[in-house]
C-alpha cells in the first residue's frame, strides 16, 4: 500500500495527519504538487514536484498508482479515475469515495458546475474547519486499520 496525496490544494492540517500516520505505520507516502512543498524528513515521506499545467499532478498519481493504494484528494474526477483503477480515494473532509458512491459525487459536482455557469449563485462548500480535520483523521484511521501493508515503492 502507498498513500498518494494530491497536495496542491490539500489543507495543512490534513498533511500533518498524513505525515504522522506514514511515520507511525511506516507507510510509503508521496505528495505530488506543481509547487514546492515542505515535508518532514522521513524514509516514508517523499515529495514530487511536477510541472505546471492542467492535471499534471493527477496524471503523475494515476501513472504510478496501484490497486492497493490510497489517494487523498478533493478532486472528484481524479477520485473517479482512482476508483476505476481499483484503488481508494479519501477526501480531506473525511469522505471515502467508493464504487458505490462515486457516480453520485460526480453527478453532484457536474450539476453544481452547470448551475455556476448559468450565473445562479450556489455558494460552495463550507469553510474547512476542525470538524473536517477530525472527520479526515477518523476516516484515515478506519481505512488504514483494514488496509493491507506492503513494502515501500516510488
Amino acid at each position: 500500500m502507498h498513500i498518494w496525496v494530491d497536495a496542491d490544494a490539500c489543507p495543512g492540517p490534513i498533511k500533518e495527519i498524513i505525515f504522522r500516520a506514514a511515520n507511525r505505520l511506516e507507510i510509503a507516502t508521496t505528495l505530488v504538487a506543481n509547487h514546492f512543498l515542505r515535508a518532514p524528513k522521513s524514509p516514508h515521506i517523499r515529495v514530487v514536484q511536477v510541472g505546471r499545467g492542467f492535471d499534471i499532478a493527477d496524471n503523475h498519481i494515476l501513472q504510478h498508482l496501484q490497486a492497493d493504494d490510497l489517494v487523498v484528494t478533493q478532486d472528484i474526477p481524479l477520485a473517479a479515475e482512482v476508483i476505476a483503477a481499483g484503488a481508494a480515494a479519501l477526501n480531506p473532509r473525511g469522505t471515502l469515495y467508493t464504487p458505490n458512491n462515486i457516480k453520485e459525487h460526480l453527478a453532484r459536482r457536474d450539476r453544481m458546475d452547470e448551475l455556476r455557469s448559468t450565473g445562479i449563485q450556489t455558494g460552495g462548500p463550507s469553510a474547512f474547519d476542525k470538524t473536517h480535520t477530525q472527520a479526515f483523521a477518523n476516516g484515515l484511521d478506519k481505512y488504514l486499520a483494514r488496509a493491507p501493508r506492503s513494502t515501500d515503492r516510488e
